[in-house]
């Protein structure tokens, strides 16, 4: 399934998901005004990327989205001890909203680079958890857009929309009960493996065809 088909199909249960994530906490409005710089950057460099998604036969953003998913994977692998003050955080907040926003665009995919930047502010356990899904719930409403703009996303229902709605609350089901049937630091690097080894695999595929 080329990218822009797959990002179109995930658009609904990843927002729905992310949104859930995002009103959990309860330093939303904190985040919003810490954040706010971010999360307009991500937004606009994903609407300005509209097209990218659907350009080709989908080759290039399949090896784009496999770097993207190793170097997410081998950030949390090497667990490099990021850290960026306050100052830098002025500064640094947009320049990573952008890059993912970019990101987004061409892959569909917006886990980086704002998932290690949020890590290494100094954010609390539950504040990650809730800045992570305040800024996937925005990458993904302007990724729809993206995609409304540039390809037809199924809006309306239909059993591949049902069943990925249906995969992505089983996933929530099962995922939070994994974390309590499972130690936290194998769980992550058994995810962080299986996304390293999906990436090289999408960038192997790339560069043979």
């Amino acid at each position: 399934m080329p990218p822009v088909e797959a990002a179109s199909l995930v658009v609904l249960p990843s927002l729905l998901t992310n949104l859930w994530q995002t009103l959990e906490g309860s330093e939303l409005f904190r985040l919003v005004r810490r954040l706010w710089p971010l999360l307009l950057a991500a937004a606009f460099a994903t609407l300005a990327g509209a097209g990218w998604l659907a350009a080709g036969d989908g080759t290039l953003a399949s090896a784009v989205l496999g770097v993207v998913l190793v170097l997410y994977a081998s950030t949390g692998l090497v667990r490099a001890p990021l850290a960026v003050g306050t100052r830098a955080e002025r500064w640094l907040g947009p320049v990573v909203g952008a890059l993912t926003g970019a990101a987004t665009a061409a892959t569909g995919v917006s886990s980086v680079p704002v998932t290690p930047y949020l890590q290494a502010i100094g954010l609390e356990r539950d504040e990650l958890i809730q800045a992570m899904g305040l800024c996937f719930t925005v990458s993904t409403i302007a990724l729809g857009v993206n995609l409304s703009l540039s390809y037809a996303v199924p809006l309306s229902p239909s059993w591949p929309l049902t069943m990925a709605l249906l995969g992505s609350a089983a996933g929530m089901w099962v995922g939070a009960r994994a974390r309590r049937l499972v130690d936290a630091a194998t769980f992550k690097r058994v995810f962080l493996f299986v996304l390293l080894g999906l990436g090289l695999f999408l960038v192997g595929r790339a560069a043979i065809d």
